[in-house]
């Protein structure tokens, strides 16, 4: 009998393993086509995204709030309902508060799964982390007063032009050098403080990202943009390096908000609507970059 039991249980043995063995292979197989990035996201049933407190429009919290919001926050959504469909099941979305400088840091350490910041797509980020096509194309501008008579890079020489610490001062000197012309430079703290100096005639203009002067002139009619661009930057999603696939999806879902339109209709609602918990709109039209950058989709760098 113990012959007999053994003949006939070793081959269910044998068929148990050999679908085990199957069902590994399979489960091995599905994580390496997930990649390690959307592999982690699906075994921990969560998705950890990075983003700035007080960097509207792009990510920030409302007043009176605890949840983020903004243009980027909104897109990083449509990319976790993407992550959903891929991995078959939610994902529990778990935000992380960054800081400008940690965030490469904190991707690359595997704290944080993609950052909705909006980050500048530079050659020296690509070499620390992965970066997604364009979302935005921020254009560095002069803010003055409605009043000043400022119209060109000219009408600047002998002006008082102040820059945020940390901002737009080497844009400002390579205008001066390319124009040859002399101005005052003034360097404030915060941008809150560069517009009390335009506001109290202490400067005569503010130099800094469109997004950030729009900002400061939201509601605003004493105070106008030049027409003048001193340089752009394309702004992107970061998340892990080395990871094609994840990078694959994240660039296939914004092309295909940008294909649908709803990218456009995303920042229509944060650039040309009153902001959420605010009476004022930025009022800040699609640049031709951006249109470009939509039109055609890249992730190429800026030195």
């Amino acid at each position: 009998m113990q012959v007999r039991q053994v003949r006939y249980f070793q081959p269910l043995i044998h068929r148990l393993l050999l679908v085990v063995g199957v069902f590994f292979a399979l489960s091995a197989g599905a994580q390496e086509a997930l990649g390690p990035t959307l592999s982690k996201i699906s075994a921990q049933g969560r998705v950890y995204l990075g983003y700035r407190e007080a960097m509207p429009p792009f990510t920030y919290v409302l007043a009176g709030g605890s949840q983020p919001a903004g243009y980027v926050w909104d897109i990083c959504l449509h990319v976790v309902k993407a992550l959903e469909a891929r991995v078959g099941k939610s994902l529990e979305v778990v935000p992380v508060v960054v800081s400008d400088n940690a965030r490469p840091m904190l991707i690359k350490n595997n704290v944080v799964d993609l950052d909705c910041g909006g980050a500048a797509n530079t050659v020296a980020r690509q070499k620390q982390v992965a970066l997604s096509v364009t979302l935005y194309v921020s254009d560095v501008k002069i803010l003055v007063r409605s009043d000043s008579g400022l119209a060109m890079p000219a009408d600047l020489a002998g002006k008082r032009i102040v820059t945020v610490s940390g901002g737009s001062e080497r844009q400002l000197k390579r205008m001066a050098l390319e124009k040859n012309i002399t101005m005052q430079h003034q360097l404030a703290n915060s941008p809150a403080e560069a517009m009390a100096l335009l506001h109290q005639g202490r400067t005569d203009g503010i130099v800094a990202e469109d997004a950030t002067l729009s900002i400061l002139r939201a509601g605003k009619a004493e105070f106008r943009l030049l027409d003048v661009v001193l340089a752009t930057e394309p702004l992107a999603l970061m998340f892990p390096l080395g990871d094609a696939s994840f990078k694959a999806l994240v660039d296939e879902t914004l092309i295909g908000l940008m294909k649908r339109g709803e990218m456009t209709a995303i920042y229509d609602k944060w650039f040309m609507s009153p902001l959420p918990s605010e009476s004022v709109s930025l009022d800040l039209p699609m640049s031709q970059a951006l249109k470009a950058a939509i039109l055609t989709p890249s992730d190429t760098p800026v030195n």
